[in-house]
C-alpha cells in the first residue's frame, strides 16, 4: 500500500479496516467470539476502541500467515476442542453477513470457502510472456474469505510449512481434502493497493444504500 502503517489501520469513511471488519464479524450473532492475530510490538491495535472488546481475544501472531492463523486456531482450541473456525482477512472490511450465512449453510463435511467465478478471459502464460494457452474461465474462481474448516484439522494441516499454501484451503487441500466452493459477492474485496481504498468506499456507501432499501421494502 505504499502507507506508514499495516493497511488494517488505513481509514475507510471514518473508521479503520480493523474496526469495519471487525465490527461486522461481531454482528453475525451465531460466531461464539472472534480472535485477532496481531504483530508482536504492535503499537496501533491496543488505540482501537475494540481491543477489550469482551467478545475478542487477541493472540501474537507469526512470521507468515499459516502461522498467524494457526495461533488464532490454538486459541479456539483451547476453549472449544470441536469448534469449527471461520477465517477471515482483516483487510476484508466490506463481507455481508449474508454471505457469512451462506457459507455456514452451504459447507460440506470438508469445509469451504466463499468465492467468485471468474468472468475475465483468462490466459496462461508461456516463455517471454507470451500466450501459452486460454484457460477455461468455467472452471475457474477467486478465493475470498472467510474460509471454514474444522479447526483442529486446520491447525494440523497449518503446522507442515509449505510455500505453496497460500490460503486454508490450499493446507487442506494438500491434505487431500476438497472444500466446497460458495459463490460470495464481489465487493468481498481485499484492500491490497492504494487504488482499492476509493473502490471500497463506492461498494461501502452502495451497500449502505442497499440496506436501507431492504429496510424501507
Amino acid at each position: 500500500m505504499g502507507a506508514s502503517l499495516p493497511k488494517q489501520y488505513l481509514t475507510l469513511e471514518g473508521r479503520t479496516l480493523a474496526e469495519h471488519t471487525l465490527q461486522r464479524l461481531l454482528a453475525f450473532a451465531p460466531l461464539s467470539g472472534v480472535v485477532v492475530a496481531v504483530a508482536e510490538g504492535d503499537p496501533w491495535w491496543s488505540r482501537l476502541s475494540l481491543h477489550d472488546h469482551p467478545r475478542i481475544r487477541t493472540v501474537t501472531g507469526g512470521a507468515s500467515r499459516a502461522e498467524s492463523v494457526r495461533a488464532g486456531l490454538q486459541a479456539v482450541l483451547e476453549q472449544a476442542p470441536d469448534a469449527w473456525a471461520l477465517v477471515h482477512d482483516m483487510a476484508r472490511p466490506l463481507v455481508r453477513l449474508s454471505d457469512i450465512q451462506k457459507l455456514i449453510d452451504g459447507v460440506g463435511e470438508q469445509g469451504g470457502i466463499l468465492a467468485c467465478p471468474v468472468v475475465d478471459t483468462i490466459k496462461r502464460a508461456g516463455p517471454g510472456q507470451c500466450i501459452d494457452a486460454t484457460v477455461d474461465r468455467n472452471l475457474i474462481w477467486r478465493a475470498l474469505t472467510p474460509q471454514l474448516f474444522p479447526a483442529a484439522a486446520l491447525a494440523e494441516a497449518l503446522a507442515v510449512p509449505d510455500d505453496a499454501i497460500t490460503d486454508e484451503a490450499s493446507a487442506m487441500e494438500a491434505r487431500g481434502w476438497r472444500p466446497r466452493l460458495v459463490a460470495g459477492n464481489a465487493d468481498n474485496i481485499k484492500i491490497t493497493v492504494p487504488e482499492d481504498l476509493p473502490l471500497a468506499r463506492f461498494y461501502l456507501r452502495r451497500q449502505g444504500l442497499d440496506s436501507g432499501q431492504e429496510e424501507s421494502s
